[in-house]
């Protein structure tokens, strides 16, 4: 007879092949016996863990949140306040994870959708922070730029082959950490336009089509 410690075992064997199958091939390419013959398991054995495979998928997708935004995680050893900046300067440790969240994120599901928003709230209080200390020039919509920070922060992730394959290096390696540093401060910091014409022109344009009480422009 199997052990109860013989069950989790199994039990976070399967996972673990479910989390870098699901990354590699995406959920729909994936199939339970490619999942259990990585594992060393059967798919019957599967099945009487996780039920089928939208229930292993949520199980994969609850640990891999779970990762970036619980102290208590077991791949947490250290906690820090910004889980997924760790996490991009360990892509030994973590780069399962981080590809697996790149899927979840465009794929979208009520765990993807708890990590998203929690993201956006991490940023909107670093950057609340940050203008309380004076360090921020005045924003028109700051909500909107919350967002566009998040997308930023984001898109190594869930771009992650396509930017290595333009920049011939992992963007989340250290060297490659290390080469968009400037570049993204000079980009926060000073912007890319040397004149203001393209800014003006666009608060021109919208002031002119905004629309009026009945709805006419």
């Amino acid at each position: 007879m199997r052990s109860a410690s013989d069950d989790l075992t199994a039990r976070a064997r399967i996972r673990d092949a479910a989390i870098r199958a699901f990354a590699r091939d995406g959920f729909d390419a994936t199939s339970m016996r490619a999942i259990a013959h990585d594992a060393g398991v059967s798919a019957a054995l599967i099945v009487h863990h996780f039920g089928d495979k939208n229930a292993l998928r949520a199980a994969c997708d609850d640990y891999v949140v779970a990762a970036f935004i619980d102290d208590k995680h077991e791949l947490i050893e250290a906690p820090t306040p910004d889980r997924i900046r760790a996490a991009l300067h360990d892509t030994e440790r973590y780069g399962r994870y981080i590809d697996y969240l790149g899927r979840m994120l465009v794929d979208s599901s009520p765990a993807a959708d708890r990590l998203f928003d929690e993201i956006v709230r991490v940023t909107r209080q670093v950057l609340d922070e940050q203008r309380a200390a004076g360090l921020l020039v005045e924003m028109s919509d700051p909500e909107m730029t919350t967002l566009l920070v998040t997308m930023m922060g984001l898109a190594p992730v869930m771009m992650r082959t396509q930017i290595g394959r333009v920049l011939g290096q992992d963007q989340l390696s250290p060297a490659g950490m290390l080469r968009t540093t400037l570049p993204t401060l000079e980009l926060l910091t000073h912007g890319i336009y040397a004149s203001p014409v393209f800014l003006d022109g666009a608060r021109q344009a919208m002031a002119s089509d905004t629309p009026t009480e009945g709805g006419a422009s």
